[in-house]
This record gives C-alpha cells, sequence and structure tokens, in this order.
C-alpha cells in the first residue's frame, strides 16, 4: 500500500490517512474499528477487511440499491 502512495505521490500524515480512510467507511465497520488504537494503515485496513467479513457472515451490512459496493 505505501508503494502504491507513493507511485502516485500521495505524501500524508499517518493519522491524516487512517482518518480519511476510516470516514470512507460503512457506518457499521466505522463503528467496531474506531474503538481500537492503530499504529499503522495496515492495522486499520486489516481490522476493517475482518469486520465486513463478520457483518457480511452475520448479514448486517447494508448494501447501496444502485450498486454492489458496501454503502458509507
Amino acid at each position: 500500500m505505501e508503494i502504491a502512495m507513493i507511485r502516485t505521490n500521495i505524501i500524508k500524515d499517518n493519522e491524516a490517512t487512517m482518518a480519511h480512510f476510516l470516514h470512507g467507511l460503512n457506518r457499521d465497520i466505522v463503528d467496531v474499528v474506531e474503538i481500537h488504537h492503530y499504529g499503522e494503515l495496515e492495522e486499520m485496513v486489516h481490522q476493517a477487511i475482518k469486520v465486513e467479513q463478520q457483518l457480511k457472515w452475520r448479514g448486517l451490512v447494508r448494501r447501496t440499491p444502485n450498486s454492489s459496493r458496501l454503502s458509507p
């Protein structure tokens, strides 16, 4: 992920990047992810993926009507 950010010339503070990522997540996922402390973006992404999979398995993640992507 860091290499992709370097290639696209994205230079941000780590906290700003994590806040931006968190803001773009589905609210159900944010509720779980934001209660933990993360030192690296990769840790946050990994946790968000785990939470998303758990919520999908339980049938709790809502989808937008016109999209196959999760709603923010």
